[in-house]
């Protein structure tokens, strides 16, 4: 027990030197940061613009890699994708055309028979109607030909009704299913089951809808950006036997092939399968596109890394030239308060009393201007968002980053300024004018 308490009192003895060591300085040097507001202000202009750049870099880089991390993990990490190339040049059709047929039902046979660890599939055709009763508030929804098994392949959720069975897809039955976005856009808040809308001159009975997906801004890994929630599923023989306009000569008999493996290991091997498969019936026509999302997610992953260390790289510049103005203002304190060092070691003030001075006050400017670089970047990124639509997140590590970095800014560049005016001889300082 004496020992117990000998170290309790000893530890509470170093608290109280410490507390007493660092108090002085801590209230001298606020009090000279006040004295010259202007200029304290002006120093940490730096600062908060650097902190304020690293913070809305990183919340925009992290706001997009969430939304294409959230696509790419949509369309299935057991999924292989094959997505025709089509065009509607004539000229450049008719080119493709003398190699290859396009993707067709032949090719989705010879992948079936030849790839062993598929656990459900299902070919797509795809069509862009001219026209759409009721009329779309918003942009003219696409159809989907799918299997009932794209249920399962593309995530979705029904959230009332149902999705078409086997039964209708096999006699191609005019019924639909409608995605969130094409079920507000036809028929707003009213309730569109067992409702008829005509696509072009067909007419369908909507028996379902699905939940709301996560839609891609721009292209991802040769998959065309499409809002996935305009979109109205359909039986694939439906869409195949019942939906034809002016440019369907020039599609393929199939534009979309969608493979679920069971072994996410198979994924490369069984791509690899596919593409020989593909190359082979298309005579090297290189008009599709093999797309692995779980190839893509581990891409995309090693990129966040690099892009992240370039994004902090390009915005600790704003720091440095932060940390530059604090050394150049500290300098310029010295000047000023010559005297004041020279008094204050003369009544017996250590270097180190005079180095922890301007490094506090240094590392005050930092940690002050750190702070409202924080909220200035936490402003922007919002205000980003607002304005552009971009997604944007603040993350804790990138605001933790921001603030180390903007300390050590502080204390790296004050360091100098006070080594420098630790060793001011005290008789010159004195009578230094």
């Amino acid at each position: 027990m004496p020992h117990l308490t000998q170290t309790a009192g000893t530890d509470n003895e170093r608290t109280v030197r410490f507390v007493g060591r660092w108090m002085p300085d801590l209230s001298l040097g606020l009090q000279n940061l006040l004295a010259h507001r202007l200029r304290t202000l002006l120093t940490m202009l730096g600062m908060i613009f650097g902190v304020a750049a690293v913070v809305s870099m990183l919340s925009i880089g992290a706001g997009a890699r969430q939304k294409v991390m959230e696509v790419i993990e949509q369309m299935g990490l057991r999924n292989v994708i094959v997505e025709a190339k089509e065009t509607m040049d004539i000229d450049a059709h008719q080119r493709i055309r003398q190699l290859s047929s396009g993707l067709t039902f032949e090719d989705y046979r010879l992948i079936r028979d030849n790839v062993s660890d598929i656990v459900a599939s299902t070919p797509r055709k795809r069509y862009a109607p001219t026209k759409i009763i009721p009329k779309a508030q918003l942009d003219t929804p696409t159809v989907y030909g799918v299997s009932p098994e794209y249920l399962r392949i593309g995530g979705l959720s029904v959230t009332d009704g149902t999705f078409f069975d086997a039964e209708q897809e096999e006699r191609g039955a005019p019924v639909c299913v409608l995605g969130a976005g094409a079920k507000v856009s036809l028929f707003g808040a009213a309730n569109p089951i067992n409702q008829y809308i005509k696509v072009d001159e067909q007419w369908f009975q909507v028996i379902g809808t699905v939940a709301s997906q996560v839609a891609a801004q721009t292209d991802v890994g040769g998959v065309p950006s499409q809002d996935l929630n305009n979109i109205i599923y359909v039986p694939l023989n439906a869409a195949i036997f019942r939906l034809e306009n002016t440019f369907s000569f020039l599609r393929d008999e199939i534009d979309g092939i969608y493979l679920t493996l069971k072994d996410s290991n198979q994924l490369v091997p069984s791509s690899r399968v596919v593409r020989a498969i593909l190359d082979s019936s298309h005579h090297g026509a290189a008009d599709f596109n093999i797309i692995v999302p779980a190839q893509l997610l581990a891409e995309k992953k090693r990129t966040e890394r690099l892009f992240n260390a370039v994004m902090v790289a390009i915005a600790s510049i704003s720091l440095l030239v932060g940390g530059i103005g604090i050394m150049n203002i500290m300098l310029a304190s010295i000047l000023e308060r010559t005297r004041e060092i020279g008094l204050r070691r003369a009544v017996g003030a250590r270097q180190s009393d005079i180095v922890r001075q301007f490094v506090v006050e240094a590392t005050m400017i930092s940690l002050v201007g750190g702070t409202f670089g924080i909220v200035f970047g936490f402003g922007m990124s919002r205000l980003i968002a607002l304005l552009a639509g971009w997604s944007t997140i603040v993350t804790a590590p990138s605001i933790a980053l921001a603030f180390l970095v903007s300390i050590s800014v502080g204390l790296v560049f004050g360091i100098y300024p006070a080594m420098k005016a630790a060793r001011l001889d005290p008789v010159e300082a004195i009578r230094y004018e």
